[in-house]
């Protein structure tokens, strides 16, 4: 595993962590045996692959979530040999009014479910486009000397909020958790430069497009949970669309005896700023995930696979839905 060492915090971030949207939420379709059993299995098995990022929030599952990873965290620490202070423990809350006693409420009730002391990356889930980070982050600087959090994130924020939000808290807002992948790639523009120049973390959510880059779907199979059926990149034109950016995967992939998952995980991971979080459904996904880690791209397989992504254009649902209903 390969970390980010950061001026700004003492947390060592592994450059694949695990993201648990999965845990607890229906939209999945996991099953209750996942979450009673494999979430368990898959944080311990993530602590002993050398992993330290475990993203979650309070939307998920409504807080069930934050009580899953706790609980499993809680026994894996121990059995792994792992220190607690080893760990980054990341949660989002809800934006729905972000104001300061509000903000402070909802982490203390995040940190309760999850049951590990401080939380290490408190993040403000989206911006709200009402209520100026001023408040929100007056909430987090409390939350910050109280212990009950250590470092302070956003999500889906763009480079002028993330900054503002920095200016409000008088201090490095030190991640911005984003969507960023080979189908993705709008924080290239300013958010990796910045986050490059000023020793700040881009964490990477949905890296393989929830499943897109690995290869797994196509026209005639595509997913039915409903996480990925509303996913407007698994539109059957788009399907077919991604095609030749899968190609260049697997041509790259056969290159370093791996897989296609694992050479989009590489390509994301590689700009030295960026964490990425793929979720995983079974401790065999998560050590290919966290196998990609290792992998190291030649300038010219990058250059391929960024090129072959600049290609791809995929089509939205209000351009899509007209041929569906022609085709019914």
């Amino acid at each position: 595993m390969r970390y980010i060492e950061n001026a700004h915090t003492s947390r060592p971030y592994s450059k694949i962590g695990l993201g648990t949207w999965q845990f607890g939420s229906r939209e999945w379709g996991y099953g209750a045996d996942y979450d009673d059993r494999e979430a368990a299995r898959l944080v311990r098995r993530a602590l002993e692959l050398g992993v330290t990022v475990f993203d979650t929030a309070e939307l998920y599952g409504f807080g069930r979530g934050e009580r899953i990873l706790g609980a499993a965290l809680r026994t894996a620490l121990e059995a792994a040999g792992v220190l607690r202070e080893e760990v980054v423990v990341a949660t989002k809350i809800l934006p729905l009014l972000p104001v300061a006693p509000v903000v402070e409420q909802r982490a203390v009730a995040s940190a309760a479910r999850l049951d590990v002391g401080g939380i290490d990356l408190y993040q403000v889930h989206q911006a709200n486009p009402v209520v100026r980070d001023s408040t929100t982050m007056r909430g987090m600087a409390s939350l910050r000397r109280a212990g009950v959090i250590r470092d302070v994130g956003v999500s889906n924020y763009s480079l002028a909020r993330w900054r503002q939000a920095e200016a409000a808290l008088g201090a490095p807002v030190l991640a911005n958790q984003v969507q960023y992948s080979l189908v993705a790639r709008e924080p290239e523009h300013d958010l990796l430069p910045y986050a490059e120049g000023a020793d700040r973390i881009v964490i990477a959510y949905s890296p393989l497009a929830q499943g897109l880059l690995s290869g797994r779907y196509d026209a005639q199979r595509r997913p039915v949970n409903a996480a990925r059926a509303l996913n407007p990149l698994f539109l059957p034109d788009n399907l077919e669309r991604v095609r030749p950016l899968l190609d260049t995967l697997r041509e790259v992939a056969d290159a370093h005896d791996a897989e296609p998952s694992q050479i989009a995980l590489a390509w994301a991971i590689r700009h030295p700023s960026v964490v990425a979080i793929p979720g995983a459904a079974s401790v065999e996904q998560l050590e290919s995930n966290v196998a990609a880690a290792d992998i190291k791209l030649t300038d010219g397989e990058y250059a391929a696979l960024s090129d072959a992504s600049h290609r791809f254009t995929p089509v939205t649902w209000p351009t899509a839905l007209p041929r569906l209903l022609r085709r019914r």
